[in-house]
């Protein structure tokens, strides 16, 4: 995480609306364009990194769940995926949720009346190929940087602390 330079000091905020870095917290504007960039990047990134492993049709949500459910190898019910992933819109995890059991990566189940989901060994193997295609083009590239994992990990959790703040104010926003 770098300074910026004293010749990029003078331009300003690198930021993509200037009529929001204007107000009480321009850095709050250098923030929001990062993660905007950053998130289209990753978006891109999960989707060619699924497709390398085998499954190039999947949209960047199909494979968030897919690894979701993977994770801890314990089958999940809709609304904890939601929840962990902080998404309201359950049509849209739905969708995601048929779409990978059509492909046999996911198979639902029950848990008393609720449905479950479970990840399948094609689905498990989906997943070890995508780790080992990270490994090889991401995580590689990024350790080699010289990063120090304790402020990449501060800064994971500066992201989840904002992420409660856009939350709160986005339901004050939709009582106005």
């Amino acid at each position: 995480m770098n300074e910026r330079s004293p010749e990029t000091a003078e331009l300003g905020p690198i930021v993509s609306s200037a009529h929001l870095a204007s107000g009480a917290m321009p850095v709050l504007s250098e923030v929001e364009f990062g993660l905007i960039i950053a998130s289209h990047a990753f978006h891109r990134w999960m989707v060619r990194a699924m497709a390398a492993a085998g499954f190039p049709d999947m949209s960047p949500l199909d494979v968030l769940v897919l690894h979701n459910v993977n994770h801890r190898g314990k089958a999940k019910r809709l609304a904890d995926i939601c929840l962990v992933l902080n998404i309201e819109d359950t049509h849209l995890v739905t969708y995601a949720v048929k779409k990978l059991e059509k492909l046999k990566l996911l198979k639902s189940g029950r848990a008393g009346k609720e449905k479950t989901l479970a990840i399948t060994p094609a689905g498990a193997a989906a997943c070890t190929r995508y780790r080992e295609i990270r490994e090889g083009l991401l995580v590689k590239d990024v350790k080699s940087l010289g990063f120090d994992e304790k402020r990449l990990s501060e800064l994971a959790s500066v992201l989840r602390s904002l992420s409660g703040h856009y939350d709160q104010a986005a339901r004050a926003a939709a009582s106005l």
